[in-house]
């Protein structure tokens, strides 16, 4: 038997290409060393005042002038100084001696007293805990407040306002005696009805088998009761003092 002849692999024209780049491209980032840049020269240094920005020089004209005018405005030296003179006497202080005599004669510091309230020794400060007695040593410690006294003498005066208008209406609402024709007035009258209800309440039936003669019977009893009360009262007392209502 013959052997079948051994197909060809196909191969891409572009691969050559393709390493190439691939190759180009991969890891540009890694490097060997510091990067190679220009290295400032030790000459370059930076310097004072370099940073900011620098003004445009000015022209000569401008500051002779200037010049001209400060020259006028001095004034000649005096050879006798002015009344109103007063010499400035520079003394130089040594500050650290300052500091040390300050330290020395100063007041010391006291401590911040502080409040433990457990075995770990958590504090806090005392002042502001409440165990202090802070607002009963202040002065106004137990003095009524204003506007309390204010409002008190209001309360007052509406009172005293209020009784006063009360006696008033009482003055208005005074009792009248009652006069002796009134009176014997008032006792005809009641005696009158009383008659006239005694003889209704006499001419009752005997027999008051129904409720409404047992109501009717009692109202007549309580008429009768009330009028005796009346005209008892008005015989007994001479003077009757009667409200004006």
């Amino acid at each position: 038997m013959m052997p079948l002849p051994h197909a060809t692999m196909y191969i891409s024209k572009y691969r050559e290409f393709v390493k190439h780049e691939a190759v180009k491209n991969k890891s540009q980032w890694k490097t060997m060393g510091p990067a190679k840049v220009a290295v400032p020269s030790p000459n370059d240094f930076l310097q004072k005042h370099s940073k900011e920005p620098k003004l445009a020089p000015r022209c000569l004209h401008a500051l002779f002038t200037e010049k001209k005018e400060e020259d006028g405005k001095k004034l000649l030296p005096l050879s006798v100084p002015q009344r109103t003179y007063r010499p400035v006497i520079r003394i130089k202080k040594n500050f650290i001696i300052k500091n040390a005599v300050a330290v020395i004669r100063g007041v010391p510091k006291k401590p911040r007293p502080f409040c433990v309230d457990t075995r770990q020794g958590d504090k806090y400060p005392l002042e502001p805990s409440g165990l202090v007695p802070k607002y009963i040593n202040k002065k106004n410690y137990g003095v009524t407040p204003k506007y309390v006294t204010q409002r008190n003498e209001e309360i007052k005066r509406e009172e005293e306002e209020y009784e006063a208008s009360v006696l008033e209406q009482l003055k208005k609402k005074a009792m009248k005696i009652l006069s002796d024709e009134e009176r014997t007035n008032i006792l005809k009258a009641l005696k009158k009805n009383w008659e006239e209800i005694n003889h209704a309440y006499q001419g009752l039936p005997v027999l008051t088998d129904t409720r409404y003669k047992k109501i009717h019977k009692e109202e007549l009893e309580l008429k009768l009761k009330q009028l005796e009360h009346d005209i008892a009262a008005i015989e007994k007392h001479k003077n009757i003092y009667i409200a004006d209502v």
